[in-house]
């Protein structure tokens, strides 16, 4: 009876496995998910390409499969078929790949791959594809991943021409492969049937005009071309040249004014990075880049081309459209005027310094190239904040007693002097306001010299003014005549005073004591600004309301905005914007928005929202910043307690304006910052924070300090929120918050735990106590029942075994995986795709026909850069990626 209960149970356990499979052709997807496979060494592992989520959400696997790399900078490609017929987007890159394996990988969309199976060198003999090659994501050492943003992707499938993805990874070190282990390095694409409301797509501009004569120090390759599609909106940005490229940089110009997209060094690593400026590129605009290079070590000209001779100028624009008018791919070839360009920022002349553990050729150079930097030689400004160099405080300044109440704004007149507004003897307190109107009048104005001007380097008050006039300081600063600009939270007022110690009121707006929101009324206004070229007045109000107002010289209302933001669908307000800076060599307006710990920038002109800078390190609370021009654009910013939630150490910043990388972070020595309320920063770079808890102000320059690495090379590698990823070097590290999980752009899946659960302790007496219990009961037993019980497991482990082999066996016939099949083997993919595509567009064939160059080492050139010659004279390699030009748009672009 017992061995035919046993038979069935076996026979009920191989069917239900079998329909199992049957019902379900996705159940083994789904059982090679929890068979999780992550590391890009282990090739050993069966893994499943295609993962079916639910009936609209998949993910797709992209390995190289299992490359031996016996060159250093080889690269190595392959093809994986998009694995529906219908119209699918990809919305997410999950890049696998170890950084001391893979220097860098390219992922591309075609038609038609060089190969289908397998894996090819498409460093020497063959390119990625035999079409069109399409760039969609790559991913380098050291640089950030690429991140989509919400409901946007990579539309391919049906017809779109982008039938197989073509993976290619670049292999820098091959010395790391002496034990012959292989590489499956790769990344999973996260993928969905379901249509997404915007569509994403590439924009390139490239120069194909350009000679660099030899010996030249400065080359500029211009390339600008009027835009003439639907509204685009950049999200991240790459750039390309060969050795001899410093900066390339890239704009979008309306109506005279320029904003950056993007701007980086080609010698780091060649990965998409966020833009610069939240900003869209609408119908009529133009978009302008700038390449530099330099001719110094050539003998001969140097010209557009695709080996390592030769130079290239790209530069990547990867935006999202409204999906309904969007074009997947555009390009631009045409020169730039010069008229056009006589206006271009300064910052896109200057070189970024790099520092050679991050240059993208990962080859051991002998000799290393000049400094960068001689390109052009920065103004004493740009010189502030050196690499290496950190703020600290200057403990003996002020060097006499300055006798301030809460200070509460910092300026600088033309001549570099320090001006404190301060609030004498009244005090902010808890019951100075209630619903934003002043509790305190008779107290009067304050009797003291509110206003003081201060000797930077001594400290010793050289004016003194502001007697008699204001009840509670706010916020100050000053215009290019030096006339004093004034914020009162008591009064609603803003003030224009003469400089002449006389006070003279040149200019009130608002109304005395009463607040509002209106175009006359203000309620507790924090800053004002003044653009020193127009002379338009911003005030930021304030305390009761959120918003930006724009003034004309004369005090006549212009217009006012909100907060910006990046999100569609969800705006955040200010939550008192307290402080503002203008930046001239942008024509911005930033704004510290305090409560939600952010700064927010707009265009002055129209307060069109740029960007946004938000930093775990603020706490939570940004109380005011400052803008220097140096290096591009540096801001500077002091944070503060926020009145619940956990709060960060009290210090002040140094940001890289483009990047949004802090560079610094800095916090007085012998003292603590209590309550620092405003922050300004001199031509030299001193800066100078006031503090409205403890009475004053204190200085900081800055000052070399020894560098502290904590990765090779002396490079230290932060992860920034909201996949901001840069490279710090040189610079001293910013005091961090206690470390919270991170939000890992980079989902690598789990292995299984190797780890088995405790077993409970059982003390010696009572593990001898439940022996003999067991072996008195076993006694007891039947010897029938004894086999019924050692049959039946037995039993159950035969079914499962021979369940499990069926299945094995089922997946092994039918599965999907690309084979390793080398390449260059007899009768292998090289026997059978050596000839060459007809009828291919390919920059090859696009600079072989354009005038004045040779064919020579075009032949198989997509685009960007083939190592098909080396540069004997320095030492390096061009970076081999075969892109091709996407296709112009029907109108020109």
């Amino acid at each position: 009876m017992g061995a035919l209960g046993c038979t069935v149970l076996m026979f009920a356990l191989f069917f239900q496995c079998h329909s199992l499979s049957v019902q379900n052709p996705m159940f083994r997807s789904k059982r090679f998910q929890d068979r999780a496979w992550s590391d890009p060494n282990d090739c050993s592992r069966t893994r499943q390409s295609f993962v079916l989520s639910n009936p609209y959400n998949f993910s797709l696997d992209i390995r190289v499969p299992g490359v031996i790399p016996t060159e250093s900078d080889s690269y190595y490609c392959t093809a994986v078929p998009v694995p529906t017929p219908w119209e699918a987007y990809i919305v997410d890159f999950v890049p696998h790949a170890s950084m001391d394996t893979a220097h860098h990988m390219i992922l591309y969309g075609c038609k038609t791959p060089y190969a289908t199976q397998g894996y090819w060198d498409c460093g020497k003999e063959l390119g990625t594809c035999r079409d069109q090659a399409k760039i969609m994501y790559a991913w380098a050492r050291n640089a950030p991943p690429t991140k989509l943003p919400k409901d946007v992707g990579f539309k391919v499938g049906g017809d779109t021409r982008v039938n197989y993805f073509v993976l290619q990874i670049h292999y820098g070190d091959a010395t790391y492969f002496r034990d012959h282990h292989r590489d499956c390095s790769g990344l999973t694409l996260r993928m969905t049937s379901k249509p997404q409301p915007f569509i994403a797509g590439m924009y390139l501009m490239m120069s194909v005009d350009t000679v660099i004569p030899p010996g030249k120090k400065v080359t500029n390759a211009d390339i600008a071309c009027t835009y003439t599609s639907s509204p685009m909106y950049p999200f991240a940005f790459r750039t390309h040249t060969h050795s001899l490229g410093k900066v390339v940089s890239g704009y979008r110009v309306r109506n005279g004014q320029w904003t950056q997209i993007g701007r980086q060094s080609p010698l780091l690593p060649q990965a998409f990075y966020p833009v610069a400026n939240t900003i869209d590129v609408r119908n009529g605009d133009t978009l302008a880049a700038r390449c530099v290079f330099t001719g110094e070590g050539r003998t001969t000209d140097t010209q557009i081309g695709g080996t390592s001779s030769d130079e290239m100028c790209n530069f990547y624009i990867m935006y999202y459209m409204d999906n309904t008018r969007a074009v997947p791919y555009m390009s631009c070839r045409e020169d730039g005027s010069s008229e056009l360009f006589r206006n271009i920022p300064p910052e896109a002349n200057i070189p970024i310094p790099v520092s050679p553990g991050h240059m993208m050729s990962m080859k051991q150079e002998s000799a290393p190239q000049k400094d960068v930097v001689e390109l052009q030689e920065p103004k004493r400004e740009e010189q502030v904040l050196d690499q290496g160099a950190h703020l600290v405080e200057v403990s003996d300044w002020p060097g006499a007693d300055l006798q301030l109440g809460q200070v509460s704004g910092l300026a600088l007149n033309s001549n570099g002097d320090l001006i404190i507004f301060h609030r004498g003897d009244h005090i902010w307190g808890i019951n100075s306001f209630i619903n934003g109107i002043y509790q305190q009048k008779d107290l009067g104005p304050i009797q003291q010299s509110t206003i003081m001007v201060v000797d930077p380097v001594k400290g010793k008050v050289l004016k003194a003014s502001g007697r008699n006039k204001f009840y509670m300081p706010h916020g100050i600063t000053t215009d290019k005549d030096d006339n004093y600009w004034l914020t009162d939270v008591a009064l609603h007022q803003v003030f224009k005073l003469s400089n002449d110690g006389q006070d003279q009121q040149l200019l009130v707006l608002g109304e005395a004591f009463e607040p509002g929101s209106d175009k006359k009324h203000f309620c507790q206004p924090t800053d004002v600004t003044v653009d020193p070229v127009t002379g338009n007045i911003y005030v930021s109000d304030g305390y009761c309301n959120s918003r930006i107002l724009k003034f004309s010289p004369e005090g006549k209302y212009i217009s006012h905005w909100g907060a910006g933001s990046s999100d569609r669908k969800r705006r955040v307000p200010f939550w008192i914007p307290h402080s503002l800076t203008f930046l001239p060599d942008k024509r911005e307006l930033c704004v510290a928005d305090r409560e939600n710990g952010r700064i927010q920038c707009f265009m002055a002109d129209t307060g069109e929202f740029v960007k946004e800078i938000k930093k775990e390190q603020f706490g939570g609370e940004v109380f005011a910043i400052a803008y220097s021009p140096a290096q591009g654009g540096l801001m500077y910013a002091v944070n503060g307690e926020p009145p619940y939630g956990q709060a960060a150490p009290l210090q002040g910043f140094v940001i890289n304006y483009s990047t949004k990388e802090i560079l610094d972070s800095f916090s007085p020595d012998t003292q603590e910052f209590k309550l620092p309320h405003d922050i300004v920063v001199t031509e030299d770079g001193s800066v100078f924070v006031g503090d409205a808890a403890s009475d004053s102000v204190i200085k900081f320059v800055s000052a070399k300090e020894e560098h502290r690495s904590v990765k090779k090379g002396g490079i230290e590698v932060q992860e920034i929120e909201e996949t901001e990823a840069f490279v710090q070097a040189n610079l001293k590290p910013f005091s961090k918050l206690p470390p919270r999980p991170p939000v890992a752009a980079v989902q690598k899946m789990q292995e299984p735990s190797q780890k088995q659960s405790p077993q409970p302790l059982v003390a010696p007496e009572e593990k001898k106590t439940l022996k003999s219990v067991a072996s008195q009961s076993a006694q007891d037993v039947s010897t029938a029942i004894i086999t019924s019980l050692l049959l039946v497991p037995l039993v159950l482990v035969i079914a499962i075994g021979v369940c499990l082999r069926w299945k094995r066996g089922r997946m092994d016939s039918d599965d999907c995986q690309v084979k390793s099949e080398p390449s260059g083997s007899a009768g292998g993919i090289l026997g059978k795709i050596r000839g060459k595509a007809a009828g291919s567009l390919n920059l090859g064939n696009f600079f072989a026909s354009h005038k004045g160059y040779t064919r020579q080492g075009f032949d198989r050139l997509s685009t960007e850069g083939s190592d098909l010659e080396k540069d004997e004279e320095d030492g390096t390699d061009s970076e081999n990626e075969e892109y091709s030009a996407p296709p112009a748009p029907g109108p020109s672009s």
